[in-house]
């Protein structure tokens, strides 16, 4: 028997360490040459460790969510040739093997599955059961309702027990009371059949009774989650911009009545294109505007004091998904008109949500749109997606009169905000680039317009 110490090859990237995001054995499994055995997390993608023998696992060299050191013992093997011990250190991955960090997450959110011991414990601890936190308890059972009163609201008897239990209802009416919890053999009724209202009345008792619906709040047990893989980035990530750009946030209005006409008449016409939303519209305004206004198409490197003017418009999409907020990006939005616009949207916020973007799909951007869509809200101050240095953030539209000299009429407007790093953009920079914005929006034929 020899026991052989796979190390963590140097994956490329200039990386000196990476994260475990993921054990796929435990110590006591056996495992074959190329088999998946970990996946580690660097800063932009996920990589799969394969076995480089067959054998037995003896050690591993920590929990989901410790960092490894480029070099350092990942996975110890037992192996039936009897040969001297060896260390083997597994060559660079393939691009094959390289997955984006948001595809591993969605698979794998930020709750431990695989457990494992660390490096040199004996035997190997059980997988929790998928979803369920390490420490935490069974949720306690919905208490059982009372025993409702033995008369009906209009004073006739319950039915006999017997005949309770086995109580007539519409499809209907089961249908409210399975969700509810509620079992309709305790529900009084002075009919051949347990109705909405003896289902509202029972209701109404409980809630002056002590009777609690399943949906109703109470106590839960504390979970205890590790953060950990994206959730991890995202959270380093927001830390970092708010730590190092002094933010400021502008917020306008927007009267986008024309701008909504217009869209509704686009759609209506667009044959087999994809229906517009507000998006596509906003970035060509984004990028009608931006030339006039370089110093928010930029990037700052505060490292070395250097602020890049982008020529072109990289504009990052924030696309809310399982595994977290990404940032997938759209290259050369300035070349596209609103049509390709909106397929390449769809496109990539397809694949952010199924957690199929590409490396080079989620980074260089010059400034980013952030929008929560129909959730709305009068007014968001956006987080700066650093090393930028702008983030715009369309808010909901709203349908409110409008005064007008001795005229009043009716008008969809949207409050739009922008945040700024204040080191390099100043507030009437901002201002001014707001009300280009609001030109091109207020007047979308602009949009058009060579």
């Amino acid at each position: 028997m020899a026991r052989f110490t796979f190390k963590l090859p140097d994956i490329g990237e200039g990386i000196a360490e990476a994260e475990i995001v993921a054990w796929h054995v435990a110590v006591g499994d056996t495992v074959e040459e190329d088999q998946n055995i970990a996946d580690m997390m660097t800063d932009k993608a996920t990589v799969e460790m394969e076995s480089p023998v067959s054998g037995t696992v003896v050690e591993l060299a920590g929990e989901v969510g410790d960092q490894v050191s480029i070099g350092a013992a990942l996975v110890v093997i037992e192996t039936e040739d009897a040969v001297a011990t060896d260390v083997v250190e597994a060559a660079p991955p393939t691009a094959a093997q390289v997955e984006t960090a948001e595809q591993y997450e969605a698979e794998n959110p930020g709750v431990e599955k695989i457990s494992s011991p660390p490096v040199g414990e004996e035997g190997a601890r059980s997988a929790e059961p998928s979803g369920k936190v390490r420490g935490s308890e069974e949720a306690v059972s919905a208490p059982t309702p009372p025993h409702p009163p033995t008369a009906s609201a209009s004073g006739s008897p319950l039915l006999p027990q017997g005949e309770r239990d086995k109580a007539l209802a519409s499809p209907a009416v089961r249908a409210r009371a399975a969700d509810l919890g509620v079992d309709l053999s305790q529900v009084k009724t002075d009919s051949d059949r347990v109705r909405h209202a003896d289902l509202d009345a029972f209701l109404r008792y409980g809630a002056g009774e002590g009777y609690h619906q399943p949906h109703a709040s109470r106590a839960r047990d504390d979970e205890t989650v590790k953060v950990i893989g994206m959730r991890r980035r995202i959270a380093e990530n927001m830390a970092a911009s708010k730590r190092n750009i002094p933010h400021f946030t502008y917020v306008d209005e927007i009267d986008v009545t024309a701008l909504e006409a217009m869209r509704a008449d686009l759609n209506a016409n667009r044959g087999g294109r994809p229906k517009l939303t507000m998006l596509p519209l906003m970035i060509v305004a984004i990028c009608r505007s931006l030339p006039e206004f370089p110093m928010l198409n930029a990037r700052y490197d505060d490292e070395a004091g250097i602020v890049t003017r982008s020529g072109r418009v990289h504009l990052g999409m924030a696309t809310q998904t399982d595994a977290g907020l990404t940032v997938p990006v759209i290259r050369d939005a300035q070349d596209k008109n609103v049509w390709q616009l909106a397929t390449e949207i769809g496109r990539l916020a397809e694949a952010a949500r199924a957690n199929k973007l590409k490396p080079d799909e989620m980074g260089g951007g010059t400034i980013t749109v952030t929008s929560l869509g129909p959730l709305g809200g009068i007014a968001t101050t956006p987080v700066i997606n650093r090393p930028e240095v702008a983030i715009i953030g369309p808010n909901k539209i709203v349908e409110r009169p409008v005064f007008g000299g001795d005229d009043i009429r009716r008008a969809k407007l949207m409050n739009l905000s922008i945040s700024c790093d204040h080191r390099v953009v100043d507030g009437w920079d901002a201002a001014s680039y707001v009300q280009s914005l609001k030109k091109f929006l207020e007047t979308p034929v602009l949009l058009f317009a060579q």
